[in-house]
């Protein structure tokens, strides 16, 4: 069965950087596309970014220019690379893998990242 496990996550001050990690295990990783999704207290789920088998990228309107996510298949590892973090992005960040419908069939257990002074 497909496991997805992030870390990466923590305390950081506003215009600091984190890199996210998501070591899959249990299926073709190389093979699907791959999310991250946040959740900020209090408020529903809200994609982030996004990369297919191919390697091709897209992120959210309010991520652009400040978040990279990149893949390394050698690994089965999903990155997602946080700068000049703001208060906002503070959240529960989730890896997904897209299924062939595009929707999301597995979810890691979601690692904290809060941006704070």
């Amino acid at each position: 069965e497909a496991q997805l496990v992030e870390s990466g996550g923590g305390l950081v001050q506003p215009g600091g950087s984190l890199r996210l990690s998501c070591a899959a295990s249990g299926f073709t990783f190389s093979s699907y596309a791959m999310s991250w999704v946040r959740q900020a207290p209090g408020k529903g789920l809200e994609w982030v970014s996004g990369v297919n088998s191919a390697g091709s990228t897209s992120y959210a309107d309010s991520v652009k220019g400040r978040f990279t996510i990149s893949r390394d298949n050698a690994k089965n590892t999903l990155y997602l690379q946080m700068n000049s973090l703001k208060p906002e992005d503070t959240a529960v960040y989730y890896c997904a893998k897209v299924n062939g419908l595009g929707g999301y069939d597995y979810w890691g257990q979601g690692t904290q990242v809060t941006v704070s002074s």
